[in-house]
């Protein structure tokens, strides 16, 4: 099944899989050769007081405990991958990318707006639920932490209508965007991800981009494979969790007219220097991927 992202909560189902998400972003962070600098995300998951003990530097992991190992690893990847897209440091579908106006959807634990060096006048929204935004709100609050750019928290279910949410935040549809889905599109049945890219382009003017993760299969690939011990490490069935919807976001940009760029996981892996030492996680990997796309 899919779970409800309405019943959000940090130590419980969606919001543990963030939890933890956090946690191997504290890992990859305490590492000397880090792929993403993250001081945020040890507090996250110090202040959840979790059930789950999870770890939050790398001489916290045991030698013989792949599962965090690989988490850390898997999320060093994607955050510095998606971290270069909304900076615009790299090339995507032919263009640079990195609007001034960027949109989180289903932001979560993402401290993007408080440790990437955003250009002057950025603004960052953070599209989630209302207990999400609150519970980090008052972390970030309790250690002083400090914006980057302008920051607007968007509080709503994305079930909801939450393009008129951020239109009431002050977004502006004129402007190009930079959106991001990250870890967000997996846990998505087929309507709801195609309401959602819908939506995002029509509010996108021409210039804007996207990035978006996803797996063809996740649910299905989580629970043949050994990485099913990652989601073990967190006490929950997170094959249960994600969808198996037969639902492909390259074609359907595509489709509504984005140019589109693809990498794996595995393809990141080679251009950071990562290696996985589990075959079938390496298969796993190749069969991960993030696009980018912009809209003409």
């Amino acid at each position: 099944m899919v779970y409800e992202l309405r019943d959000w909560d940090i130590v419980s189902g969606v919001g543990i899989t963030a939890l933890g998400v956090a946690a191997a972003r504290a890992v990859e962070t305490s590492r000397t050769d880090a792929l993403v600098r993250d001081p945020y995300a040890a507090e996250f998951v110090r202040a959840a007081e979790s059930p789950i003990p999870m770890p939050t530097r790398a001489e916290d992991v045991a030698d013989d405990d792949h599962r965090w190992s690989l988490m850390s690893v898997f999320l060093g990847l994607r955050s510095r991958y998606l971290d270069e897209y909304l900076l615009g440091s790299h090339e995507s579908a032919g263009a640079s990318v990195g609007a001034r106006q960027v949109v989180l959807l289903a932001a979560g634990l993402d401290s993007r707006a408080f440790r990437l060096p955003w250009p002057e006048g950025a603004t960052v929204y953070e599209v989630d639920q209302p207990r999400v935004l609150q519970f980090k709100d008052a972390v970030l609050a309790h250690g002083g932490a400090e914006p980057a750019c302008e920051r607007r928290g968007v509080p709503i279910d994305l079930r909801d209508d939450w393009a008129a949410a951020l239109a009431g935040s002050g977004f502006d549809p004129a402007a190009p965007t930079s959106w991001l889905a990250e870890g967000l599109m997996p846990y998505l049945p087929a309507d709801a991800a195609e309401r959602l890219l819908t939506t995002v382009h029509k509010l996108s003017a021409p210039g804007s981009t996207i990035a978006v993760e996803y797996m063809p299969g996740v649910g299905s690939a989580l629970a043949d494979s050994s990485a099913a011990s990652l989601s073990a490490g967190l006490g929950i069935d997170l094959a249960s969790l994600l969808s198996d919807a037969d639902y492909d976001p390259n074609a359907r940009l595509s489709e509504l007219g984005w140019a589109v760029d693809e990498v794996t996981v595995a393809q990141l892996a080679e251009r950071y220097g990562r290696t996985f030492d589990d075959e079938e996680v390496a298969e796993l990997a190749g069969k991960g991927r993030y696009l980018t796309a912009r809209k003409h």
